[in-house]
């Protein structure tokens, strides 16, 4: 299929932008309406935008009707409460799908790489029209912890380590990039992310914030990093024998019940 892609992201498939001065800004996310809702890690979610302006999180193609992630609507219990965050995300002037703010608690590297996923925003999204990335904008200052993108999940020489200081601007593609935060603070992350579609006027904003698709990644100790994909070999055996024997169990409870069907 054919998209219309934002050029800025060609190359690397993410960007830095310029930091934003988080600090003239008032703390919106601390007066908005959160939900439990489950992502990678320890996590709530405050939804700016919805399917249909509703308070809550799900994919927009699990509604009727389904449809990719565009043309949010938006959740003005939160919204009102937060003029400063909706300006940021309605600046590039591009097609907003879901919009939120996380709430994220600490985590390890281990848990971060455990948790490691690729987005699916573009399910039904039509050909032809601009494929959907998303912004990551830090809100809380959080300088040792950092945004973790992998082209492979399991090969840590792929992996980008993006610094998280308050204010510090990522747009990225999570449906190529394994993503997820290590988060090391002793207080929660709040970030807002937003479903932006490629194209020109993105291309332009990115421009206009001197987008870095080089930005230094974050030096880790290699021996550390190893020893940490050994932890999530562990995990994902780990799991994977748990849902074989869950199987199993289950295959064997069906043949019980049709014998005594019998």
């Amino acid at each position: 299929m054919s998209y219309i892609t934002s050029k800025a992201l060609d190359e690397t498939g993410y960007v830095v932008l310029d930091d934003h001065d988080q600090a003239a800004d008032p703390q919106e996310w601390l007066d908005l309406e959160y939900v439990d809702w489950k992502s990678s890690g320890d996590t709530r979610f405050a939804p700016l935008t919805s399917a249909f302006g509703e308070m809550e999180c799900d994919g927009f193609w699990n509604h009727t009707p389904p449809r990719t992630d565009k043309d949010g609507v938006w959740v003005e219990a939160n919204a009102a409460k937060a003029p400063v965050l909706r300006a940021r995300a309605e600046e590039p002037g591009t097609n907003i799908g879901r919009c939120r703010v996380i709430e994220l608690k600490a985590d390890t590297y281990p848990t971060a790489l455990y948790n490691l996923h690729q987005d699916d925003n573009n399910r039904l999204n039509p050909d032809g029209t601009g494929w959907i990335v998303r912004a990551f904008f830090n809100l809380s200052d959080d300088p040792d912890s950092y945004l973790i993108l992998r082209e492979d999940r399991f090969d840590p020489e792929t992996e980008v380590r993006i610094s998280l200081p308050a204010g510090r601007q990522v747009i990225v593609d999570t449906q190529r990039f394994w993503h997820a935060v290590w988060h090391q603070g002793s207080s929660p992350r709040y970030c807002l992310i937003a479903s932006w579609e490629s194209g020109p006027a993105l291309d332009a904003y990115i421009e206009k914030y001197h987008g870095d698709p080089r930005f230094p990644s974050a030096p880790l100790d290699p021996a550390f990093v190893e020893e940490s994909q050994a932890d999530v070999r562990h995990r994902l055996a780990e799991r994977a024998a748990t849902v074989a024997a869950q199987g199993r169990a289950a295959r064997a409870a069906s043949q019980e019940s049709a014998q005594s069907e019998n």
